[in-house]
Parts: structure tokens; C-alpha cells; sequence
């Protein structure tokens, strides 16, 4: 008895899924269990290899039927499908154009292949002067162990015995003659004995490469990058990558456009005297710096300093935005005796409307 998953648990689906959610669903699972998502998951990498050998049988009606008739045993010596290796490439092509490129255009019939789509998290100081990232991409291609032919290593797939090569076998009822794919070969005409296992004998497996990214100084959280030729292989050329971009937040800073918003908190000594304050900035050489800040005596609380040229570098290279300081002043919470007393002291000199008593005086003179 075979110790193999059910392939309908695999998907998470039921036996009476239609074709086009099963489909949905192998897109669903291989997301969530796709290596680079599970790099501390030891078994992401089987729990991939399953989940697409389970929808090479299902997604097929002919091999669906075996196996819903004979289970595993009935696809036995195929590797879940086996067969011809270019036609699984085609479809894994296919799959891994609309998971990965997010409608960006798949295959051509031009012979273009498909093209990626990966997403790539970089720092607000990368973003704003720039950076370079090596990413992996995941794309599929040709089984190294077998040469993309399926079969095991020193074996090799042979002519389908029962329909001869055909793929299709016949019978006759009567004076009529009736032809259906064959169950051993699923209509591939050809069987592998042995299949490889690190690509369940379908002569595709999923390889990571290392693609070099330039991230231009400005760019901005949801903006994509395009990096021609660096997409699937095709016959006649590769389609492109498309890097989208995912900005982390940074504490010091809000970002709107080329511009930065930062808070600047002052006692209220400072604010009622002035002060010369520091508040962090964009730097290129350091990342992030400081710039110093002159605020005038009576700086109320909400007050905002715009400081033109500290901001994000623009896209189109027009210089930068400008970082704009919100005060706040920080209002004491908890007063000793003698506070208290110099408070109300300053209040009663102050007057209630902030202008001190002796001022009055001088103003009614």
C-alpha cells in the first residue's frame, strides 16, 4: 500500500472539485508552502514537491480518473504523470506566470517566456538614496538528476507496451471499435519504470537563481521595478522580473511623497524661552543624521518648521523634498510642592492672558 499523501488532501480539496478550482487551489497551496516563504520550515521543500505532483495528476482527467478509480497504485512507475517532460514544463511555465507575475503578460506565443513578479522590503534610507539587492528568483526549469527526462538516473522512459507507443488503446463491441487513452501511460505513449525522485518524474523541478537589483534613490513603497530579460526562459527569449516594492516603517520619520514628517518634543521652559534643538534627518554619508533647528521664544505646541531640501531625493533627480517639524511641547505631569508654588507664581505674573503684571502697568502709563 502506498504511504503517499492522498493528493486531494494535498490541495486541501474535495474528490468532486471541479478542474478550474483545482487549479486555484494548487496556486493557493504551492504560495504557502513555497520554499523562499518557509526558509525555518526543514519540510517546505517536500511539501512543495507534493503539492505539485499532486496537481500534475489531478488537473489531467485522464490520470485523475485512474486515480480516483485505482488511487496511487494506479499511476505507479509514472511518477504522478511522468510522461513528456516538455508538456509538464509548458504547464509549470504557465502556473508559475500567473503566481509570480501578477498579470503581468505569462508566455508569449512569440516564444517570449512568462514573466516574474517577486517583492523585495528594503529601509527607508535605502529607498530614499538608493541601494543594490541580490534576490533570488524561483523559476522552473530542467530536472539536473535526470536531464528533464523524468526517469531515474542510468534509465530512461521506454515505449508503453499495452497501447504500443500510441497512447491510446482500442477495443471493439460488436462491429464498432472504441478508443480511450491508455491507463497505464495516461496517453503519454511512453513509460517510466523508475521516476526520478527529486522531480516525481516530471522532468521539472523549481531552481533558484541570484539576479542583481538597483534600486534608484526615491523610489517609494508600491512602485515596481522592471528588470528586462530576468523572467522564465523561452524558446526564443527570457520574459522580464518585476521587483514590487515594500518601504519598512521607520519611527523617526512619516514619509509623504519626497517629503519626511518628524515630531520634535520640547519642555516648556523651551518652548516659553526658545531653543536651538536637534531632530533627525536623511543623510547620505550616514544614513540618518541631524539637522539643527533655531525655535523662537513663546513656540506654541503644533508649531511646524519646514526645512526645504532635507527631504527624499526625487525620482526624477529635481533635488529633494523638505523635512517638516511638528513641536510638541511636553506638558510635566507630576509636580513637586515647591513647582507647584513657582507656577502659580508665574501665573499670577503672567496675568491671565500671558502678559505679565508689570507690563500692564507700563501699557496703561
Amino acid at each position: 500500500m502506498s504511504d503517499k499523501r492522498c493528493y486531494y488532501e494535498v490541495l486541501g480539496i474535495e474528490r468532486t472539485t471541479p478542474p478550474d478550482e483545482v487549479r486555484k487551489a494548487y496556486k493557493r497551496e504551492a504560495l504557502k508552502h513555497h520554499p523562499d516563504r518557509n526558509p525555518d520550515n526543514p519540510d517546505a521543500e517536500s511539501n512543495f514537491k507534493q503539492i505539485n505532483e499532486a496537481f500534475q495528476v489531478l488537473s489531467d482527467e485522464d490520470k485523475r480518473g485512474v486515480y480516483d478509480q485505482f488511487g496511487h497504485a494506479g499511476l505507479e512507475g509514472g511518477g504522478g504523470g511522468g510522461g513528456n517532460s516538455g508538456d509538464m514544463f509548458s504547464q509549470m511555465q504557465d502556473l508559475f506566470s500567473e503566481m509570480f507575475s501578477g498579470g503581468f503578460g505569462g508566455r508569449s506565443s512569440r516564444g517570449r517566456g512568462g514573466d516574474l513578479r517577486v517583492q523585495q522590503r528594503i529601509t527607508l534610507v535605502e529607498a530614499a538614496f538608493g541601494c543594490k539587492r541580490e534576490l533570488i528568483v524561483q523559476a522552473p526549469g530542467a530536472c539536473d538528476e535526470c536531464g528533464g527526462s523524468g526517469a531515474e538516473k542510468g534509465t530512461k522512459a521506454e515505449a508503453c507496451s499495452p497501447c504500443r507507443g500510441t497512447g491510446q488503446v482500442t477495443s471493439s463491441r460488436g462491429f464498432v471499435m472504441f478508443s480511450a487513452p491508455c491507463a497505464r501511460c495516461q496517453g503519454r505513449g511512453v513509460f517510466i519504470k523508475s521516476p526520478c525522485r527529486p522531480c516525481s518524474g516530471g522532468g521539472v523541478v523549481a531552481k533558484a537563481r541570484k539576479v542583481t537589483v538597483t534600486f534608484p534613490a526615491g523610489i517609494d513603497a508600491g512602485q515596481r521595478l522592471r528588470v528586462p530579460g530576468q523572467g522564465m526562459a523561452g524558446p526564443n527569449s527570457a520574459g522580464d522580473l518585476y521587483v514590487e516594492i515594500d518601504v519598512e516603517e521607520d519611527p523617526r520619520f512619516e514619509r509623504d511623497g519626497a517629503d519626511l514628517v518628524t515630531r520634535a518634543h520640547i519642555s516648556l521652559t523651551d518652548a516659553a524661552l526658545g531653543a536651538e534643538i536637534e531632530v533627525p534627518a536623511l543623510d547620505p554619508n550616514e544614513g540618518v543624521g541631524v539637522a539643527r533647528l533655531t525655535l523662537p521664544p513663546g513656540t506654541q505646541p503644533g508649531h511646524v518648521v519646514s526645512l526645504k531640501g532635507k527631504g527624499v531625493p526625487r525620482l526624477d533627480g529635481r533635488g529633494r523634498g523638505a523635512l517638516v517639524v511638528e513641536v510638541k511641547v511636553d506638558v510635566p505631569t507630576r509636580l513637586s510642592a515647591r513647582a507647584k508654588e513657582l507656577l502659580r507664581e508665574l501665573e499670577r505674573e503672567l496675568g491671565e492672558d500671558g502678559v505679565s503684571a508689570s507690563k500692564k502697568k507700563s501699557a496703561a502709563k
